[in-house]
């Protein structure tokens, strides 16, 4: 009986370890990020080179804009619509294309070097989370396979979910990097 018991509980056991390692993992990315901000001010103090500011509100728009098709994506899953879902996956992915070809455009046209200060910054604060977000988009081809293959329903979409919340915390990334960058 206490083997039966402990059986049933072993799914949900499993996402919770799965949740916490997760979070832990967005733990120690905080910390990559808050230090790449950190030497930001260090580095560069409180000036800053001129950026495209047209630009920036425009591929901090996409990205916020594709926080809202993922989630739009899980919300679809957990309802069993997975046609529903395989587009707002396939949004969210092309939205993350745009930002990373953004983000590409923004390196080619800069009036400033990767040698000066602000430039190391710069290049660098957006290249880790440039490579974050690409990152983030294979793992949502990867879901949006799976879920083409019938893999996913209301019950049982952890790796959607997953994904998803790793792209809202790169977004959340960038709403703190975008005024680091930007504005101040």
């Amino acid at each position: 009986m206490a083997a039966a018991t402990h059986a049933a509980h072993a799914p949900h056991d499993t996402l919770r370890i799965k949740r916490a390692g997760l979070w832990l993992f967005f733990f120690s990315e905080t910390i990559l990020f808050g230090l790449l901000m950190s030497a930001r001010f260090f580095l560069e103090g409180i000036e800053r080179e001129h950026l495209d500011q047209a630009l920036g509100v425009g591929i901090t728009s996409i990205l916020v804009t594709s926080s809202v098709t993922a989630y739009m994506a899980e919300t679809a899953i957990e309802h069993d619509r997975r046609g529903e879902a395989m587009w707002w996956l396939l949004g969210t992915i092309a939205l993350g294309f745009v930002f990373a070809f953004g983000v590409g455009y923004e390196w080619a046209t800069a009036e400033f070097s990767r040698h000066e200060a602000f430039g190391t910054v710069f290049f660098t604060m957006t290249g880790v989370h440039a490579g974050h977000v690409l990152s983030g988009v294979g793992l949502l081809a990867l879901v949006a396979i799976q879920l083409g293959r019938g893999r996913f329903s209301s019950k049982e979409h952890w790796p959607i979910s997953g994904t998803i919340m790793y792209w809202h915390f790169v977004d959340i990334v960038w709403i703190f990097f975008y005024p680091t960058l930007y504005l101040v």
